[in-house]
């Protein structure tokens, strides 16, 4: 079925009792070309992209819940390639344009709305440094633009401007930057790539992985036993616990990352807006709450759940950079487990087992990274070679002394 303005109105003429399912609920077949575990936004993305891109449709996707229950439901939803290394930027610009047109590419309402991300400044020195990675998206074709406190002062009145130790002295704009429905981009993905002839298996938890003569044959699963040709891990934050099962010892540590959400407000926020001195962001949602994260709980946790501490930590930010937000109420939160890799970038490579590829380490970054990691590391499985954009995100860079180090905070999970 082909969602359009004609089919809505059909389906409200019947009841709306036509639907059909999103996606099937199949058994697994014994044997599967590719198998990705993790049903997530990059597990999806990339069977969406071996299917349309590649042709290879023979393909499961193995997730432990069900679509839309890890990370990719459980982040704030920003999207932005405002980034600076040479290894990044080209990397999230290749994500951001492919979101701009991934609605009508996968025929699902994402509900993309570039409403612009603004990064505030507290100094003189912060403002040369984005100044500085201003001017590197600026030679790589990113828009980027630097504003004075007067300019920010302009989109975003209700701002501190004028706190004691960090009064906000300007910001650096992408316009292009914004926000996309988290759970519509599993959803729209899985429908994809379900169309695609992708089996998308939910429910099923990857027990071990099968190897004979040092290649992988397939993976024992809670459904029996699934044989493939070629097995590829995008588990997230579970990363290093099935990577173990094939004797992988990976640069991963897994921490919480907390996210929360107000009550509904009338439009206020019209941007995404982070906090040059600490590290809080926030938009406001279609339905008025604002959205908001900030550091992750920094001790190592599979839980998606977080601590009081953190908590308190957040909302502190939050009123010296707004506060205004003193007088909402929090109406939940919720944690994602997040896979910290050792420079803060990302891994999309092939590992020491032949047939075995991995992605994994994406810090705080995976959720706007969803289309291009998927295509990218759809490019790797069908062609055994790295794609041009994602070259720098090899796993043995730690080994080599190459780290893709954006943030400048050394080899330390917790500090990226």
């Amino acid at each position: 079925m082909r969602y359009s303005a004609f089919s809505i109105l059909k389906q409200a003429l019947s009841g709306n009792r036509l639907w059909t399912p999103a996606w099937r609920e199949p058994e697994p077949k014994p044997h599967y070309d590719v198998i990705i575990v993790g049903g997530g936004g990059h597990g999806l993305s990339t069977a969406y992209y071996l299917a349309k891109e590649f042709g290879i449709t023979n393909v499961a996707v193995i997730e432990k819940g069900y679509i839309g229950s890890g990370n990719v439901g459980r982040n704030t939803t920003i999207i932005r390639s405002n980034y600076m290394l040479e290894g990044n930027n080209p990397f999230y610009e290749l994500s951001l344009k492919l979101w701009e047109g991934l609605e009508q590419d996968f025929n699902y309402n994402a509900m993309v709305s570039q409403r612009g991300v603004l990064n505030l400044f507290h100094s003189d020195g912060q403002r040369d440094q984005y100044a500085r990675r201003g001017n590197a998206m600026r030679i790589e074709g990113v828009d980027a633009e630097l504003l004075d406190r007067e300019q920010v002062r302009r989109l975003a009145p209700y701002l501190n401007f004028d706190h004691g130790r960090f009064p906000i002295m300007g910001g650096l704009l992408q316009k292009r930057g914004g926000t996309v429905r988290h759970d519509a981009v599993a959803w729209g993905y899985a429908r994809g790539a379900d169309q695609r002839g992708v089996d998308i298996i939910q429910h099923c938890e990857v027990t071990g992985i099968r190897r004979e003569n040092g290649v992988v044959t397939g993976v024992e699963t809670t459904k029996g036993f699934i044989g493939c040709n070629k097995l590829a891990l995008a588990a997230a934050g579970n990363t290093t616990t099935v990577g173990r099962m094939a004797d992988l010892q990976l640069p991963i540590e897994t921490h919480v990352l907390q996210a929360f959400v107000s009550e509904g407000l009338k439009p206020v926020i019209d941007q995404v807006i982070t906090y040059g001195a600490g590290h809080f962001y926030i938009s406001q949602s279609d339905k008025g709450g604002l959205v908001f994260g900030a550091d992750i709980d920094y001790y190592s946790s599979y839980a998606q759940r977080g601590n009081l501490a953190t908590v308190e930590h957040t909302m502190q930010e939050g009123v010296t950079m707004i506060p205004g937000l003193s007088r909402a109420k929090v109406l939940r939160a919720w944690g994602g487990v997040m896979d910290m890799s050792m420079d803060g970038s990302p891994i999309i490579d092939r590992t020491s087992i032949d047939n075995l590829y991995l992605n994994c380490g994406w810090c705080y970054g995976g959720f706007k990274a969803t289309p291009a990691s998927g295509f990218c590391f759809a490019h790797l499985i069908a062609k055994n070679e790295t794609h041009r954009v994602s070259r720098f995100m090899r796993l043995d860079r730690f080994e080599r002394g190459y780290a893709l180090d954006e943030s400048g905070k050394g080899p330390q999970p917790n500090l990226h």
